[in-house]
């Protein structure tokens, strides 16, 4: 490990990286300084890598809510009365219904409200409160291969809610900069590919030519057994 990082790359790394954050990486590779550069090194170049198929994900499943929504509330969805009245708008805690009212107040378009929105508001969408309205009659048109999947008996929807909430929890950790080297980042990459793969298996495919995620998962961090 000595070959890759010089002593002075090494002694000044607290002035980039707090010590608190950096013992995560030593504990890793039992105490070894340069290790755990190398495996922080490789934690950053993963988290870039997995931004192209979380950017997928993400495109997929709000185009899919944008033609449901569309089907029932027409083009204009965003200034729907009765869009709006469909989401929830509790008194405290987050808002689908003032998010969007926030959002399409701002932009003149829904094309940019739809690109303001976030993550979370396109989650919220597949929730027992739309099933009636959108996913009875929509889901199978806008997700056209999720029924392919083992859906155990459950309500489609809820199976797309949970699998968004565990990619939110990845998305949140690598926004925030947070270690992942310690997930079991292949079913992560899996789980990103087929919710792809509900909306267009051509996109899946195409994500998989143009992602960096496996190729560095195969190779490892230089020098430290994972």
């Amino acid at each position: 490990m000595t070959g890759l990082f010089s002593p002075a790359e090494i002694d000044r790394l607290p002035r980039v990286i707090s010590a608190p954050r950096f013992a995560t990486y030593l504990r890793a590779v039992d105490g070894d300084p340069a290790a755990a550069l190398a495996l922080y090194r490789w934690n950053l170049q993963v988290c870039a890598a997995f931004l192209v198929p979380l950017h997928m994900v993400e495109v997929a499943i709000r185009n899919a809510v944008v033609e449901a929504v569309e089907a029932v509330h027409g083009p204009d969805w965003p200034w729907s009365q009765g869009f709006r009245r469909s989401l929830p708008n509790p008194a405290s805690g987050y808002s689908q219904q003032r998010e969007l009212i926030v959002v399409a107040a701002a932009q003149p378009t829904a094309g940019k409200v739809v690109a303001d929105l976030r993550f979370f508001f396109w989650q919220k969408m597949f929730t027992a409160r739309h099933d009636a309205r959108l996913w009875d009659r929509h889901l199978p048109r806008v997700l056209p291969t999720l029924e392919d999947d083992s859906l155990t008996g459950r309500p489609a929807w809820s199976v797309v809610h949970d699998e968004l909430e565990r990619i939110r929890g990845l998305r949140n950790r690598i926004a925030h900069h947070e270690p992942i080297f310690g997930r079991a980042l292949a079913d992560d990459y899996a789980r990103l590919r087929r919710v792809i793969a509900w909306r267009c298996p051509i996109g899946a495919g195409w994500t998989d030519r143009a992602q960096g995620v496996e190729a560095l998962l195969f190779a490892g961090p230089a020098g430290v057994p994972l």
